[in-house]
C-alpha cells in the first residue's frame, strides 16, 4: 500500500471508530441504510448537524435522519477502521432530477486495485423510484462528479452552472459549485464538514469569483478531479481560503460553531 492509500486507510478527526459495522462493501451500504434515513426535513432537525462519526453513532434515534454527507461518513468511517482506502467526495449526482446535477456527496473507495464511487444513499426502494440501472456500489463517473469536474465543465462552457445545486431560488449556480469544490478538496485532507458550512473562500450567491479565486479553483479541480491525483490537494490545502479553521458559519442554523479538529 502506497503512502496516499496508507493515509485514507486510517481515521480523521470525524471519522473515528465503526469497528462493528461490516467490512464488505454491500453489507455495509445496507447496514448504513439501517441506521439513516434521508427525508427533505433532514436540515430542520438536529441530528442533520451532528458532524462526528461517533456522534451518530451513539445516537439512541434508529434511523437516524440525516443528509448524503451522514451517509458517505459513515461508509468512509467503517471502511477505515477495516483498514480499507476511503475518502468523502462532495459534488453533483446526475441520476435524481432529470438535468439537473444535484448537490450530493458519496464515499469513494479502493477495491481491486482502483477508485470506485459507493452511494450508501441508494437504497433499493429509491433504486427502483429512480429506475436506476448502475450497482449503488460501483457508480458511474457519468453519474456522479465530483465538484472539480463539475467546475471545468463549467469552466469550459459545457454546462449550465444553473443547473447544478438544489431546485430553488439562490441554491445554484457557480457559486455553489466553486463552494463545493472547496468542502470536497477538505473532505480529501479528511475534514469532511456539512454541506451547509461555510468558510474560507466560498462565494455567497451574489459574491464575485474573482480572478485569483478561479485560478485556485482551477488549481484544485484539475488536482480533484481524476482520483489518481486527488490526493495531491493535500498539497493546496493549507491556503488560508480552503483549510478549515477552527470555527465555520452553519448556513442553515445562521451561526458561527466550532469545529473540534483534533479530536
Amino acid at each position: 500500500m502506497n503512502d496516499d492509500l496508507a493515509y485514507y486507510a486510517e481515521p480523521g478527526p470525524l471519522t473515528k471508530g465503526a469497528k462493528e459495522l461490516p467490512s464488505d462493501i454491500r453489507e455495509l451500504l445496507a447496514a448504513v441504510q439501517d441506521r439513516l434515513v434521508h427525508e427533505p426535513g433532514h436540515p430542520d432537525h438536529p441530528t442533520g448537524h451532528l458532524r462526528r462519526a461517533e456522534e451518530i453513532l451513539a445516537h439512541p434515534d434508529r434511523p437516524l435522519l440525516g443528509s448524503c454527507r451522514h451517509f458517505t461518513l459513515l461508509v468512509v468511517v467503517a471502511l477505515r477502521a477495516h483498514g480499507i482506502p476511503a475518502r468523502a467526495r462532495c459534488g453533483f449526482a446526475t441520476y435524481f432530477v432529470p438535468g439537473w446535477h444535484i448537490d450530493h456527496w458519496v464515499a469513494e473507495y479502493w477495491h481491486d486495485g482502483a477508485w470506485r464511487l459507493a452511494d450508501a444513499q441508494l437504497h433499493p426502494s429509491l433504486i427502483a423510484d429512480l429506475g436506476i440501472d448502475f450497482d449503488p456500489v460501483d457508480v458511474p463517473r457519468t453519474g456522479f462528479h465530483v465538484a472539480g469536474t463539475t467546475w471545468l465543465q463549467y469552466r469550459s462552457g459545457d454546462l449550465d452552472p444553473h443547473r447544478c445545486g438544489i431546485e430553488g431560488p439562490d441554491t445554484h449556480g457557480p457559486w455553489w459549485i466553486a463552494s463545493n469544490l472547496i468542502r470536497d478538496t477538505a473532505a480529501l485532507s479528511k475534514l469532511e464538514l456539512l454541506p451547509w458550512d461555510v468558510w474560507g473562500a466560498m462565494p455567497g450567491p451574489t459574491d464575485p469569483i474573482t480572478e485569483d479565486l478561479t485560478t485556485l479553483l482551477d488549481n484544485l479541480a484539475t488536482l480533484t478531479t481524476n482520483p489518481e491525483t486527488a490526493a495531491d490537494s493535500r498539497t493546496l490545502y493549507p491556503t488560508e481560503s480552503v483549510k478549515v479553521p477552527e470555527k465555520v458559519f452553519n448556513f442553515l442554523r445562521g451561526s458561527t460553531e466550532l469545529v473540534d479538529l483534533d479530536a
